[in-house]
């Protein structure tokens, strides 16, 4: 798994949102985005980052932030987990875990004693030029707002 560092360009996307809509990472140029991944909508760690990125909106609007969630689920189950925790900000599906593995954000995972490839649970703030200014990887759910916070402000 190729990790990305702060300065490198972050990876081009464009994927589907929760709506349906094709959001692209070129969309937000000009503008720091908070770009996270979780690995499965509506389970416990995911709904912790997920509500504190939510939370967070005031502060990362005041930083010029916008947000945007990602993982390997369907657009419709984005929309439900979008519905049930009032996100209000794109979650974008992965489905092929493209995106993910060009982030170093898809590899090997033990739960359990159990091993399987998955979403290792990542954050990455990416500057006004589309390049990373903060990339945390095996991120706590609770640790992705004040890791980008903390990057802003340093």
């Amino acid at each position: 798994m190729a990790r990305l560092k702060v300065g490198d360009s972050a990876p081009a996307f464009t994927l589907p949102d929760q709506e349906g809509n094709m959001v692209k990472l070129s969309d937000f140029k000009g503008r720091k985005v908070l770009l996270y991944f979780y690995p499965k909508a509506d389970t416990p760690g995911c709904t912790t980052q997920s509500c504190s990125v939510r939370d967070a909106a005031g502060e990362l609007e005041q930083l010029g932030v916008a947000r945007l969630g990602l993982s390997p689920d369907q657009p419709e189950r984005q929309r439900k987990f979008d519905d049930k925790y009032s996100l209000g900000f794109p979650l974008l599906s992965d489905a092929d875990h493209a995106v993910a593995e060009a982030y170093g954000a898809w590899g090997e995972k033990t739960m359990y004693g159990k091993t399987n490839m998955g979403i290792i649970r990542s954050s990455f703030l990416v500057d006004e030029e589309g390049k990373l200014a903060g990339a945390w990887y095996k991120v706590k759910p609770e640790a992705t707002v004040p890791n980008a916070v903390e990057a802003l402000t340093r």
